[in-house]
C-alpha cells in the first residue's frame, strides 16, 4: 500500500514496524511540562511587549515590537495547540488507529507543525531586516515603515507559512504519522519519491534561507551602530538601538542552536533518500531541541531588557568594585535625536557642515 497516497490510512504502516518506543508516563510529564512553560513564558512576554508598544507607538521601535509580538504571539499558539494534540495523543496511549481513521488529526497535527516551525523562523529574519533598514536608513524607516506596513507584512508571512504547510494537502499528499507514533510530519521512512523528498528540503532550505538572512542583517546593523557611535562621538539616542540589536542576536543564536538539529536532520534525509541513516531516536530529540526554541524566545524580550540589564550593570559594577557614575547607553531619549545622528552620519562632509554640540549638550 502506498501510504503516501492513501489518506485515510496515511503512516499505518509505521505503527506495526516501529522500534521507536517511548515511556508513556515520561513522555505525557515532558509534554505538560513543555507546554505550560511555553505558555507561560510566552504570555509573560507578551504583556511585556504589549506595555512596551503602548509607550512607543509613535516611535521607531513599534514596528519592531509589532513583529515581536507576532513571533512570540505565534510561540504561545504553536505550544498550545500543538502541545494539546501530543498530550492527547501520549493520553490516548498513541493508538492512531482508533482516533484518526480519517487521518484528520494527523493532517492538523502536520499541518501546526510546519506552520509553527517556519513562521517564527521567518518572523525572526524580518525583525532583523525591518531593525537593519531602521539603523541603515532611519529617515525612510521612519516615513514607510508604518503600523499598517508592518501588519502587512506578518500577514504575508504567515500566509506564506501557511501555504508551504497546506501544500501536501493541496497535492493530495497526506502527512505520515512518524515512527514514534507521537508526531506527524512530512515522510521520513523509505523515502523514495521525488515529491516527498522535495517537501523536506523545502523545510529545511527555507529554515536556513531565514537563519542566513537573520545573520546578514543583524551582522550590517551590528557593523553600522558601532561605525555611527564612533564617527559621531554620539551616545545619546542608541540606547533603545542596542537593546534591540541584543534581543535579535539572541533571538538568532537561540533559533540556530535551536532548529540547526532538525533542519539538518530533514535535508540529510531528503538528500540521501532510503539510505538515510537517521534513526528515531536522532529524529525525536532534534524535535525536542527545536521545541525549546519557543520556550527561549519569550525569554529574550523577558530578560535582555533595558531596565534588566541596567540593573544587572548595576550589580555587576557593584560586585567587581566598580563606581558606576554615569549610564549613557541605557538613559531614556528622543527618537528625534537618534534619528538626527544617524542622518548626520551618513551624509557626506557633515562634520563639516553641522555642529553635533547641540545634541551632545542635550545629553548632559
Amino acid at each position: 500500500m502506498n501510504s503516501s497516497k492513501s489518506p485515510g490510512l496515511a503512516g499505518f504502516g509505521v505503527l506495526k514496524n516501529s522500534t521507536c518506543h517511548t515511556e508513556k508516563k515520561i513522555s505525557v510529564f515532558f509534554s505538560i511540562i513543555f507546554m505550560t512553560v511555553g505558555i507561560l513564558s510566552n504570555s509573560l512576554a507578551i504583556v511585556i511587549l504589549m506595555k512596551a508598544y503602548q509607550r512607543f507607538r509613535q516611535k521607531s521601535k513599534a514596528s519592531f515590537l509589532l513583529l515581536a509580538s507576532g513571533l512570540v504571539v505565534t510561540d504561545l499558539f504553536g505550544h498550545l495547540i500543538n502541545g494539546a494534540i501530543a498530550v492527547f495523543v501520549y493520553a490516548s496511549d498513541k493508538d492512531w488507529i482508533r482516533f484518526n481513521q480519517s487521518n484528520i488529526l494527523c493532517s492538523v497535527f502536520g499541518i501546526c507543525m510546519v506552520f509553527f516551525g517556519l513562521c517564527p523562523l521567518f518572523l525572526g529574519s524580518v525583525m532583523a531586516v525591518e531593525r537593519c533598514i531602521g539603523v541603515t536608513k532611519p529617515i525612510f524607516h521612519s516615513t514607510k515603515m508604518t503600523s499598517r506596513h508592518v501588519k502587512m507584512m506578518l500577514t504575508m508571512v504567515c500566509l506564506f507559512a501557511v501555504l508551504i504547510a497546506l501544500l501536501p494537502i493541496l497535492r493530495f499528499r497526506a502527512y505520515q504519522i512518524q515512527a514514534s507514533r507521537t508526531w506527524c510530519f512530512y515522510k521520513t521512512e523509505h523515502v523514495e519519491d521525488w515529491e516527498d523528498r522535495f517537501y523536506l528540503l523545502l523545510f529545511s532550505c527555507l529554515g536556513f534561507l531565514a537563519l542566513a538572512i537573520s545573520f546578514l542583517c543583524n551582522a550590517v546593523t551590528g557593523i553600522t551602530l558601532l561605525r555611527v557611535k564612533f564617527k559621531s562621538q554620539q551616545r545619546q539616542g542608541r540606547s533603545h538601538h542596542f537593546e534591540m540589536i541584543i534581543q535579535l542576536l539572541a533571538i538568532m543564536c537561540v533559533s540556530c542552536i535551536c532548529w540547526s538539529p532538525f533542519l539538518v536532520t530533514m535535508a540529510r534525509i531528503g538528500i540521501n533518500e532510503g539510505r538515510s541513516k537517521e534513526t528515531c531516536e536522532t529524529i525525536l530529540f532534534a524535535l525536542r531541541m527545536a521545541t525549546w526554541n519557543q520556550i527561549l524566545d519569550p525569554w529574550v524580550y523577558i530578560l535582555l531588557r533595558k531596565a534588566v540589564l541596567k540593573n544587572l550593570y548595576k550589580i555587576t559594577s557593584g560586585c567587581c568594585g566598580v563606581h558606576v557614575i554615569n549610564l549613557h547607553m541605557w538613559e531614556l531619549s528622543s527618537i528625534k535625536n537618534s534619528l538626527k545622528v544617524a542622518a548626520i552620519s551618513e551624509s557626506p562632509g557633515s562634520s563639516k557642515q553641522i555642529n553635533l554640540q547641540p545634541l551632545s549638550s542635550m545629553g548632559q
